[in-house]
């Protein structure tokens, strides 16, 4: 780790290898060969962990051909669909390097900011961090409006039962202490995983800050896959681990 006392970094190339970044894919043949090389491009990456959902794209051989290019690049294939959770779950399981990092594969979050997420971590403050949309910071593109507003109240219900006072809990880009992780048990196969590991990280007695990130949304036309019934079953899970954890 880093000095506290270090000035804060202004790009990736500030920070050392220190990250595994895991990245979890389903049909994403069109984006996933840009996101890996742009990943793969930051100076934090120590190692890259693409758990393929079983694809029924061209995602598989693109990832096989990218993994026989790069030793950094560690690929892992589903047999059965089983959703983002699952995948990271499998992930999070093959990460060895001291700080985990999460990163979809459809260019909606940029592996340039890693440093954002990590330099509060690498400087002793820090033990979770989530990227939030809705700080401000840099660019983000104008969509849908009700998904914006379910995002506030879902993050809204999950700050009541957890006492935290998060900005965007359904952020995808989340930077974990590798030994943080160690300690939670991932349930949720689906997107209940945002709720989920922020319910547990909350009874947990660790350090959480907030950065602000850019966001490049993309339309369902573009291959966006979460809907309504993925916030009908965040609020199960915000209920489940909140109200009833096991």
């Amino acid at each position: 780790m880093l000095p506290s006392q270090s000035a804060a970094p202004t790009s990736n190339a500030d920070l050392p290898p220190c990250a595994a970044v895991v990245m979890p894919v389903f049909n994403e043949a069109g984006t996933v060969a840009r996101m890996v090389e742009n990943v793969l491009a930051q100076r934090p990456v120590q190692e890259l962990i693409v758990v393929d959902d079983a694809s029924a794209d061209n995602t598989w051989k693109i990832l096989q051909t990218l993994a026989a290019k790069e030793t950094r690049v560690k690929i892992f294939r589903h047999e059965t669909n089983q959703g983002k959770g699952a995948a990271l779950r499998t992930g999070f399981q093959m990460a060895t390097a001291p700080i985990v990092l999460i990163q979809d594969a459809d260019l909606e979050y940029d592996p340039n900011e890693y440093f954002l997420l990590l330099w509060p971590i690498l400087s002793e403050r820090a033990d979770v961090v989530f990227g939030s949309r809705f700080l401000g910071g840099g660019a983000h593109r104008v969509l849908y409006y009700w998904h914006s507003v379910g995002n506030r109240l879902l993050t809204m219900l999950s700050n009541m039962a957890t006492n935290l006072n998060l900005t965007d809990m359904e952020t995808c880009f989340k930077a974990f202490r590798a030994e943080v992780l160690n300690k939670i048990k991932v349930e949720e196969n689906r997107f209940g995983f945002e709720p989920e590991i922020t319910a547990k990280v909350s009874r947990l007695n660790v350090r959480i800050y907030e950065v602000p990130i850019s966001y490049y949304g993309r339309t369902y036309a573009e291959g966006k896959k979460i809907n309504w019934r993925d916030g009908f079953s965040a609020l199960r899970c915000i209920l489940k681990y909140n109200l009833f954890p096991r």
